[in-house]
């Protein structure tokens, strides 16, 4: 059995403002015997070094120490690894707790004074906060150990004092025995707390290896956009933004790219007009389910007029992909990057911008000054893997082009038919398959030709991957993140009502151990109406852009998180606050059906009135709208018969 996190992390919070010196240097002194009125040869700083190395070292790729004592000015948490012989060597030599020692100046002549605990007992860092907790000292201590089911607190109390050769006097005097009582906080557990678990509550040393595979939890935007301060907490899974025209969806979504990929897919963001000079800055935090990181915030540099490029990270995202409404594409593939890299190379491809041309027809850059074939294209990437004797990874990239195919329509499953020639092009083309015939690629609508691109960077995104994760000796990532801006563009309604939940599928055609994690820009309301059946509150998100009035003459952007009705009927999600329409109908019905309602109000309304609104009924309104039995009744009544 082992120490649960709860206690280590309740332990923990007991010990911050004790001084290093009791926790570190006190205990190496007992652990080597060191004598009373007497001295002995003992190298104090190789001692220490190891002591820490034993204790105070949770994560072992690291060459930091985890700082649990936290008293005094500097509030670091963590200790170089020089600790032993520069810091805790200057406390232990100069100031009052050089004073209980017996020691020759520059050099391993140790021993303790007679009068010892007196001094350190004196010392305003033990008078200031009392004895020392002993029982939370010992948690930290044997957080690795293995106990036996029937352990008590006492009985690890007593063997930190029988380990640490603390006397009897040093137990009254400088510890507290006392134990803990509370009864919220279990003791023990079957396994082992890992690191993973531990960093949740201690955070990462500074040459920690960024953690992988994590995705987007927060994003603050501060004196830049449509509004001063807009924030936003992602879910895991799917987050849906919609608003007006023009209020910032595609901002979020661009600041969002940035501060997963650390670049810019287009223009970067610029500050507002009135904004102050320390005002403009970018929040954002980056977490897995293990692992949670504390926030991130850059400003903008008005000197270069640009945004420096986050460093630093604790974590890095999954594979990126931004589909862009005007058919182009921004990938980030943390195996190409330089975040992976201590040299932080420019030259890194693992941030690629495709115009809708590069998409189709390759990408060549360069690289380190030489010219680079990112990327062949989607029409030369189809004919080769179509060619291939094992079809792979063609046959993935049929089976993501049928799952985000339309259902019940004319163009049925989107199905690659046998490659032709062109006039005037010496490629082979491409086709799908349609009902009348094969067509080529090119040639194709705009809706059929943004999901096919959609599919094919998805399937090259992840081949590609899986490829430099094999290079660079590493695990391919098991978190992708998608941005899609304007999911209905080109979309018939049939595809419109089926592409959302289309895309939750992609991990049965990619690798089923994937998480994706979604932001999605919608005017639709058939994709929220497709959300109905498969949304879930533990895991997805509703948001929404508004324009409120904030002062007389002032209006201001505010994002909110709405709770996610169902509202069924496709007309009611239209007049929801989310589209904000009065009816769902053409503006006309809509106007002469509030001229009508208005009408019905007065007392005595003048049947020139009711006969010239029935007119207007008549011509905008078919003979079956729900609202003729109302408005017959009342124009009848008032002498205007229909």
């Amino acid at each position: 059995m082992y120490l649960t996190l709860s206690q280590i992390q309740q332990s923990l919070s007991a010990l911050e403002k004790i001084h290093s010196f009791f926790g570190i240097s006190f205990l190496v002194a007992k652990v080597a015997k060191l004598p009373v009125g007497d001295t002995i040869e003992f190298s104090y700083d190789s001692a220490e070094k190891d002591f820490l190395e034993n204790y105070f070292k949770p994560d072992p790729n690291s060459s930091f120490y985890y700082r649990v004592f936290k008293a005094g000015p500097k509030r670091k948490n963590w200790l170089a690894s020089d600790f032993a012989s520069s810091g805790s060597q200057s406390t232990r030599t100069r100031g009052d707790f050089a004073k209980a020692f017996i020691h020759t100046k520059n050099s391993i002549i140790w021993g303790w004074k007679e009068n010892y605990l007196e001094i350190l007992t004196s010392h305003p860092a033990f008078t200031r906060h009392g004895p020392l907790p002993a029982f939370h000292l010992a948690v930290w201590l044997y957080r690795d150990s293995n106990w036996q089911s029937s352990i008590t607190k006492r009985q690890i109390l007593n063997k930190f004092y029988e380990d640490f050769g603390v006397s009897k006097t040093e137990r009254s005097k400088l510890f507290d025995s006392s134990l803990p009582d509370e009864i919220n906080t279990e003791l023990l557990q079957k396994r082992q707390v890992s690191w993973d678990e531990l960093k949740q509550i201690i955070g990462t040393p500074p040459d920690a290896t960024p953690d992988e595979g994590c995705a987007l939890s927060y994003l603050e935007m501060r004196g830049i956009g449509p509004a001063k301060n807009l924030q936003i907490e992602p879910a895991k899974r799917i987050n849906i933004i919609t608003g007006d025209n023009g209020l910032g969806k595609t901002f979020i979504l661009d600041c969002a790219w940035w501060a997963l990929s650390g670049e810019w897919a287009e223009h970067p963001a610029y500050p507002r007009q009135e904004a102050k000079q320390d005002e403009p800055r970018i929040t954002f935090q980056i977490s897995g389910d293990k692992v949670k990181t504390d926030k991130i915030s850059v400003k903008y540099n008005w000197n270069t007029q640009s945004w420096p490029s986050p460093s630093g990270r604790p974590t890095v995202p999954g594979l990126l992909i931004y589909a862009r409404v005007d058919g182009s594409f921004a990938v980030w593939d943390p195996a190409k990057s330089s975040l992976y890299s201590k040299t932080n190379n420019s030259d890194s491809t693992g941030f690629v911008v495709f115009s809708k041309n590069e998409v189709w027809n390759g990408l060549e850059r360069s690289v380190s000054g030489k010219p680079r074939i990112l990327s062949n294209g989607l029409l030369r990437d189809w004919i080769t893997w179509q060619n291939k004797p094992d079809k792979y990874p063609f046959e993935t990239f049929k089976q993501v082009l049928k799952t985000l195919s339309p259902p019940e329509s004319d163009l049925g499953v989107l199905t690659p038919g046998e490659p032709i020639r062109l006039p005037h092009d010496a490629r082979e083309i491409p086709t799908i398959k349609h009902s009348y015939g094969d067509v080529p690629i090119l040639n194709t609508s705009a809706g059929v030709q943004r999901i096919v691109a959609l599919s094919y960077l998805i399937v090259w995104t992840w081949e590609e991957h899986k490829t430099q994760s094999h290079l660079i000796r590493k695990s391919p990532q098991k978190q992708v993140v998608i941005l899609i801006d304007e999911l209905e563009a080109h979309l018939h309604p049939k595809w419109q009502r089926v592409i959302l939940p289309a895309l939750l599928n992609l991990r049965s055609d990619l690798d089923p151990d994937l998480d994706f994690q979604y932001i999605i820009l919608t005017h639709s309301p058939l994709v929220l109406a497709s959300l109905e059946p498969i949304y879930k509150p533990e895991l997805d998100k509703l948001f929404h852009l508004n324009l409120l009035k904030s002062s007389l003459f002032d209006f201001e952007v505010e994002l909110e998180e709405k709770p996610f009705v169902r509202y069924g009927q496709v007309g009611d999600w239209l007049e929801s606050d989310l589209f904000e329409l009065g009816q769902a109908r053409s503006l006309e019905s809509e106007s002469v059906i509030e001229k009508a309602k208005k009408l019905q109000l007065q007392d005595d309304p003048e049947t020139e009135q009711i006969q010239d609104i029935t007119n207007k009924l008549l011509k905008f309104l078919p003979e079956d709208d729900d609202f003729w039995p109302r408005w017959k009744f009342f124009a009848e009544k008032h002498g205007v018969k229909l």
